[in-house]
């Protein structure tokens, strides 16, 4: 009985020290993972796109979603819009 009590309270303590994620990490992951989707999605596009003009928007897609996973994992650096991207790109 005495052991049941100590494994039930090694088994709360375990949970207390366990982090509990915040709503901005969970949306952060969230993003993160949506992104990195999407990564692998133009990845596997631009490996059998044959079409010029085709290349270079899955290129350009690439490099956005670098960016955006870039300022994402590094908090603090300001995310580029995609508004701001494709005036740049004009």
């Amino acid at each position: 009985m005495e052991s049941q009590i100590d494994l039930a309270e090694a088994a709360e303590a375990a949970r207390s020290n366990r982090h509990v994620r915040t709503q901005d990490e969970i949306e952060r992951d969230t993003k993160l993972h949506a992104l990195a989707l999407s990564r692998t999605r133009v990845t596997n596009d631009l490996k059998t796109a044959t079409n010029p003009r085709y290349r270079l928007q899955l290129e350009q897609a690439l490099a956005y979603l670098d960016q955006q996973i870039a300022a994402i994992e590094t908090p603090g650096q300001a995310s580029v819009t995609l508004k701001d991207q494709h005036a740049k790109d004009l």
